[in-house]
């Protein structure tokens, strides 16, 4: 049974739950629940800005953040990485107590904190290693009945931080420097 992953990495489905014989999605309803949400999930979170970038430039400098290619997490508990910020993730998950929220409401919020406070991987550490490395090349999720699935559909990534721009601000984080690595 092949995995695969839809619009981002992270996020791997068993192919045969999502796909038919010719490679097209299967409707929704014929979907396992847990694929049926992060497919509708990844409908609105495909093409967003990573968290990291947002916890760094805030809503007034969301064109300098990157573009996410990493999802992590539960849907709607879920961390947006590009490949700048992926390996603090890991770092995070795996070095650095991060696992110990795997599965919880908490997850978000306990690594943004973390990031927050200033914690980084170290120079050279690496993210996942993934089989297919080209973003551009997965297949885009598909579209979704946006009234039957809205409780996981678009929210503002300032909603889902839980914490204010005041906050965020007070955290010191430098929201005027510049940020290495652009889009």
């Amino acid at each position: 049974m092949a995995k695969v992953s839809i619009g981002m990495l992270g996020w791997r489905f068993d192919e045969e739950n999502i796909l038919d014989e010719d490679g097209e999605f299967l409707p929704l309803e014929e979907m396992p629940p847990n694929d049926r949400e992060r497919i509708v999930r990844l409908g609105s979170i495909y093409n967003a800005p990573c968290n990291a970038c947002w916890l760094i430039h805030g809503d007034g400098n969301i064109d300098d953040c990157n573009t996410a290619q990493y999802v992590y997490g539960e849907p709607l508990s879920e961390v947006l990485l590009c490949e700048a910020h992926e390996p603090d993730f890991v770092y995070w998950f795996r070095e650095d107590g991060g696992s110990e929220y795997r599965g919880t409401e908490e997850f978000e919020d306990a690594f943004y904190e973390w990031f927050l406070d200033g914690n980084r991987a170290p120079d050279g550490y690496e993210g996942m290693e993934y089989v297919e490395t080209d973003p551009d090349d997965l297949p885009k999720p598909p579209e979704v009945d946006s009234e039957e699935y809205s409780e996981l559909e678009g929210d503002d990534v300032s909603d889902r931080v839980g914490l204010t721009d005041e906050e965020i601000a007070e955290s010191g984080v430098d929201f005027g420097s510049e940020y290495p690595g652009g889009r």
